[in-house]
């Protein structure tokens, strides 16, 4: 596949898109180098500079990286951003369907390997989302990471990283949100108490729970036409609401 030169508008962003294209399309594989700069520049009729930070927006989000006096190499062909962006579009019920998913297999997979430290880091989390208040976002996002971090699953931490970033949009609308449920401590202390007694079915049935009721109130105001719970809008209240 060539290269087309860029036009003279967005210069930046279309770069980027076209080499997000060559990506996809197998152009090159995972560990390659990519041309140069001079190269580069050459195929789409733009400046070095222009090129450069092209690159440099694909290296943040983690398609190339860039290796000092070795050039830049192609870390992965998928986009995480193309992902994200399906997620923000994604509706209310659907986020919290897939976090329901990915929660409760975390909690089941830490009730097995969870070791000293990740109980003391679970019941540090607790006690700052007992302390800052049942619609501290922040302090509840931190909990649910803790949860994932005690599965010891490499994998299953970068996705969960991954998708927080938009768990936790939703959060901070939702929690704003007073038709919403507050979040539920004493259910985040039923997952603590699976977790440390190594129940791992306790531990993946009280991280569902934790989800229940946010899951009943989004469908019910939906049903009712509520535009904050609309399946059409990943980003309004109650999208990731009062676990």
């Amino acid at each position: 596949m060539t290269l087309r030169a860029a036009g003279r508008t967005s210069l930046v962003d279309s770069v980027v898109e076209q080499l997000r294209a060559q990506l996809a399309d197998g152009e090159w594989a995972v560990g390659d180098r990519i041309p140069t700069e001079h190269e580069l520049a050459q195929q789409l009729g733009v400046g070095r500079n222009t090129v450069r930070e092209a690159v440099r927006v694909l290296v943040h989000s983690g398609l190339l990286e860039s290796r000092q006096g070795n050039g830049t190499f192609v870390r992965s062909t998928a986009d995480p951003a193309a992902v994200l962006q399906g997620v923000r579009h994604a509706g209310a019920r659907d986020v919290l369907e897939l976090r329901a998913a990915l929660e409760a297999e975390a909690a089941r997979l830490a009730a097995v390997r969870r070791d000293t430290h990740d109980l003391l880091r679970l019941r540090a989390a607790l006690a700052t989302l007992r302390e800052e208040g049942d619609r501290a976002a922040d302090a509840d996002l931190a909990f649910h990471f803790a949860v994932v971090e005690a599965a010891h699953n490499t994998a299953f931490r970068e996705v969960y990283r991954f998708f927080s970033a938009q768990v936790h949009e939703v959060l901070v609308t939702a929690l704003g949100d007073r038709s919403m449920p507050p979040v539920d401590i004493d259910a985040h202390e039923a997952l603590v108490a699976a977790i440390e007694a190594a129940d791992a079915e306790a531990a993946e049935a009280a991280a569902r729970e934790l989800l229940r009721v946010p899951l009943e109130v989004v469908s019910a105001l939906a049903a009712g036409g509520s535009s904050g719970a609309d399946d059409s809008s990943g980003t309004g209240a109650g999208a990731g609401a009062g676990r």
